[in-house]
């Protein structure tokens, strides 16, 4: 297991509710949390939201690049239409680093959710490509955001599919998991991968609408 006691979690786009409810759900697992934002301001005020509400001192809030350079590990939850930009501006900051995408490129009409066409095939592909001195894996994409949110909610009871061609970052990605209670990081096979992970959360999106709930994955015999 990784030790997580001496490394900061960066996350950018940590005002969002994916990246905030991630970010609340380390945070009380006492994990040093920096949450990034286009303004720093508006990232300090979600961080102080975040302190109040996990009871702890270890959630600070700082400008994108700022969070990239002051994280060990930083999660990827920006919309995609601002994903490559926000990665090529942070190519410096981000070297070396492990960096977790879990960004699903998805489009809405209506017919529902669906998959976009990526040119490098995924998200996480992109990342890669954009970040080539960083340690790019792929994980975080079907867990709900409103569950996260929600600490009279115990234990997020989910899978967590960690890809990546790192073995060392994918188990340290899939240890961040494991923090969180309920939830387990299994790993998930090759970046080249990432695409139909990504195109899923389409039909998650798809069920809970249906079933009014907010469903996850489970992976058996593992």
């Amino acid at each position: 297991m990784t030790e997580f006691g001496q490394l900061k979690v960066g996350v950018l786009g940590g005002t969002g509710p994916q990246g905030r409810g991630l970010a609340l759900r380390w945070a009380k697992a006492g994990i040093s949390v920096v949450l990034g934002s286009r303004a720093a301001d508006r990232a300090e005020t979600a961080a102080k939201e975040l302190r109040e509400a996990a009871g702890v001192e270890h959630v600070t809030g700082l400008d994108n690049a700022a969070c990239a350079a002051d994280s060990d590990i930083v999660l990827v939850a920006v919309p995609w239409d601002g994903h490559r930009e926000l990665l090529e501006s942070l190519r410096d900051e981000l070297t070396g680093k492990i960096v977790i995408d879990c960004v699903n490129p998805l489009g809405f009409d209506k017919q529902g959710p669906f998959a976009l066409a990526v040119e490098e095939g995924s998200a996480a592909q992109q990342a890669e490509r954009v970040l080539p001195d960083s340690r790019v894996t792929a994980a975080f994409h079907h867990v709900s955001a409103v569950l996260l949110g929600d600490l009279s909610v115990e234990a997020v009871d989910i899978d967590v599919l960690v890809l990546g061609d790192d073995r060392e970052a994918t188990d340290t990605v899939r240890a961040l998991a494991d923090t969180i209670p309920g939830m387990r990081g299994v790993y998930g096979g090759r970046l080249r991968n990432a695409h139909q992970v990504e195109a899923l959360t389409a039909n998650l999106i798809a069920i809970n609408k249906r079933y009014k709930a907010h469903a996850g994955l489970r992976i058996t015999d593992v």
